[in-house]
């Protein structure tokens, strides 16, 4: 079973699990885990794309590793990953939170994995995070792509933003472009709706807990409409 790796700086370390929501209730009680999150993604970002530059050397070209390093650092994935790791049971959270079932929420536990990761790098360098992250996240890229070797999968590898940003620009030359029109909940559990446009015309919306999830789902919803993407799928 992988296991969390250990921060030695325990300010730190505490820091990585706090969420804004404790701190609003402990404002004496340290900082939350914010900038650490920033930090973290960042972090991933580098080592995912140097994980699989080095260990897919031919079998993938530039667009798929950029598809592949979106589907690992995606907040289900992240959160699937910090479910596994026991992060859900040690988080620190404000009891709205916790009442809202923060232990369980993918952003979450996503947004925290991400602050450890950043924790965990300032605390024992980069290296060690290389020696945490590879293992964990090669099982995971080798069993999407195993999975997309039969061709009934093969397009789910393809970001359904980038799919239709094809259409778009087959269509009419132009990019589509992605606006935030509303945002809702409290902090801890925002949720946002996107729509995206090609030439001022809407063609989907979407909603999630991130801005980007909510992008992602306007796009699929743009491909269902225009019967690029299975309505089931």
């Amino acid at each position: 079973m992988d296991k969390l790796p250990e921060i030695k700086d325990e300010k730190l370390r505490l820091r990585a699990l706090t969420h804004r929501s404790y701190v609003n209730e402990h404002p004496g009680d340290g900082k939350n885990n914010e900038r650490l999150e920033f930090l973290g993604d960042a972090v991933l970002g580098f080592v995912v794309g140097e994980l699989l530059y080095t260990y897919y050397p031919e079998e993938l070209s530039e667009a798929k590793m950029t598809r592949l390093r979106a589907a690992l650092v995606d907040e289900q994935q992240l959160g699937k990953f910090a479910e596994q790791l026991g992060i859900g049971e040690i988080m620190r959270l404000g009891k709205g939170a916790i009442k809202d079932g923060g232990y369980q929420n993918p952003a979450l536990l996503s947004d925290t994995f991400e602050a450890y990761i950043g924790a965990y790098y300032l605390d024992a360098g980069i290296e060690k995070v290389r020696e945490f992250i590879i293992p964990l996240f090669t099982k995971v890229a080798d069993e999407i792509l195993g999975m997309h070797t039969e061709e009934k999968n093969s397009e789910h590898l393809i970001d359904s933003k980038n799919r239709f940003q094809q259409w778009a620009l087959a269509e009419f030359g132009e990019n589509p472009k992605y606006f935030i029109i509303d945002q809702s909940g409290p902090d801890h559990a925002k949720e946002f709706i996107a729509e995206v446009r090609v030439r001022d015309q809407v063609y989907g919306l979407g909603q999630g807990r991130r801005k980007q999830d909510a992008q992602k789902k306007a796009a699929e919803a743009a491909l269902k409409k225009l019967g690029i993407l299975d309505s089931e799928s």
